[in-house]
């Protein structure tokens, strides 16, 4: 029988010399194997384990109730944010009110690679909203995560070296085995029916999107951010406010930063 793994997180109450060694001590002897340990948070500390009998588990979290000196947090199946949180010794920050929305800085595009990369790596329709403003890393991000994940990447509409805005695909190119990327403006502010009918077949593959700038994706077409499995912010700092002012004082992004290559 193969093992369980299992997402164990939890808090320290009272800290002290060998409480990592009495737990691990533990785990070991109800034949619970530790794959990997790290600091999550403050005073938490995130496992992840392998257990062959999930009834272990249910007598590791009575045993764990019964001790004042850690505060069980969470014993689950992982889920994705558990395991890049061990992985990194942080949490991904996630929208409060819409849990499908994840916020960056610049300084955690590692971490950003990694997330998108292991959702890239998922079968099936995929949809991937990535807010951020000019020259934030969106898409070399997105890229990065396509060749950590071994899918092709292709850009169905772009400005990153020079513009593109595709109306047709090869035919090797319908696999759901690659990335189709697309900017929202480029398509949205200069592109032909030709090019949305190919986009309309593109989202229609069983194969993982990603929209830069959704939200002006979806004032000019039949998509909305319902349609969206993941919407994604990435900004300099924290504080950054994301705005499309300049898109939508110049519809056509002439001498403006959002008409260049770089946004």
């Amino acid at each position: 029988m193969d093992r369980q793994e299992w997402y164990f997180e939890y808090e320290i109450q009272h800290n002290r010399p060998g409480l990592l060694g009495e737990i691990s001590s533990l785990l070991g002897m109800l034949s619970i194997n530790i794959v990997t340990i790290n600091g999550v948070d403050q005073g938490r500390r995130g496992l992840l384990i392998k257990a062959k009998d999930c009834k272990n588990i249910e007598r590791l979290e009575s045993i764990l109730s019964t001790m004042d000196t850690i505060k069980v947090i969470k014993i689950r199946e992982p889920k994705l944010r558990d395991i890049l949180a061990v992985r990194h010794g942080r949490y991904i920050q996630r929208d409060a009110d819409d849990k499908k929305t994840f916020r960056f800085v610049r300084d955690e595009l590692g971490i950003l690679v990694d997330f998108m990369a292991e959702l890239f790596k998922q079968d099936g329709h995929k949809m991937i909203g990535i807010r951020g403003m000019p020259r934030v890393g969106k898409t070399e991000s997105i890229v990065a995560s396509s060749v950590c994940a071994n899918k092709k990447w292709l850009f169905v509409s772009s400005t990153l070296i020079k513009q593109t805005i595709r109306s047709q695909l090869i035919e090797d190119e319908y696999n759901s085995n690659n990335v189709f990327i697309i900017d929202g403006i480029v398509s949205t502010k200069r592109a032909n029916e030709k090019h949305w009918q190919l986009v309309r077949e593109i989202m229609s593959l069983d194969a993982v999107k990603v929209i830069e700038h959704p939200d002006i994706f979806v004032q000019n077409s039949s998509y909305t951010l319902e349609d969206f499995d993941y919407i994604i912010e990435l900004r300099n700092d924290p504080n950054e406010e994301i705005t499309y002012d300049i898109v939508h004082r110049n519809q056509m992004f002439e001498g403006s930063e959002f008409g260049t290559f770089d946004f």
